[in-house]
């Protein structure tokens, strides 16, 4: 598998291939940071250019996934390295609990350790789901949604495409959460909240709105 990103975020992606025992094969790509180089911890390849990219979809793993948090990055990123060959890939933790009935993860989302989904779930295309977070029943994510740790989703909400939510924030049962949302941290969204813009607070109030 070939992991997008070879700092931060990326090195967390790394421990749930380790735990899944998904190591072979398995390289970097960073064409961003100079002194990311050579093998990361002395055996992983960092690859450096899209030919290289096209090359190891080619001949060794057509898999990819994202080591990138930002909705649209992991958006932009997808669409290239698609076009590259690769095939976009989804990734669950170990650590995770998924329930057993209704539960769609759509492909290259990431599931990361102690999240909670239960039933009768769907999340879209290229999502993240990070450390500790829970979603509860009945309940539809969109596409590149970002969820950061500790975010609780209650039954029954919706999330649009390209919405971010920052740590430790909660969503409260049956509100609808548009596309290109920020929902700072802490936020405790308790009403519908519209296309395009930033909210924050107790009770979570929009505080800035997006071209």
């Amino acid at each position: 598998m070939l992991i997008i990103g070879a700092k931060g975020f990326a090195k967390e992606v790394l421990q749930v291939c380790h735990e899944k025992d998904d190591l072979e094969n398995l390289a970097f790509y960073d064409d961003v940071n100079d002194d990311v180089y050579g093998k990361l911890y002395n055996t992983f390849p960092v690859l450096k250019n899209h030919s290289q990219a096209q090359e190891y979809f080619q001949t060794v793993d057509k898999r990819f996934t994202m080591g990138i948090g930002n909705p649209n990055h992991r958006r932009m990123l997808s669409e290239i390295f698609i076009e590259l060959g690769g095939v976009f890939t989804a990734l669950v933790s170990n650590d995770a609990r998924l329930g057993n009935y209704g539960v769609e993860v759509g492909e290259g989302t990431l599931v990361m350790s102690g999240t909670i989904i239960t039933n009768d779930i769907s999340i879209g295309k290229g999502s993240l789901i990070n450390l500790n977070c829970t979603i509860g029943h009945d309940s539809i994510l969109g596409e590149f949604v970002e969820l950061s740790p500790g975010v609780h989703i209650s039954g029954n909400c919706k999330i649009g495409h390209n919405t971010s939510i920052g740590t430790n924030a909660t969503i409260l049962p049956k509100v609808e959460v548009g596309n290109n949302v920020v929902v700072a941290a802490g936020a405790v969204v308790t009403k519908h909240i519209p296309d395009n813009c930033m909210v924050a607070g107790v009770p979570a109030i929009v505080k800035k709105t997006f071209q």
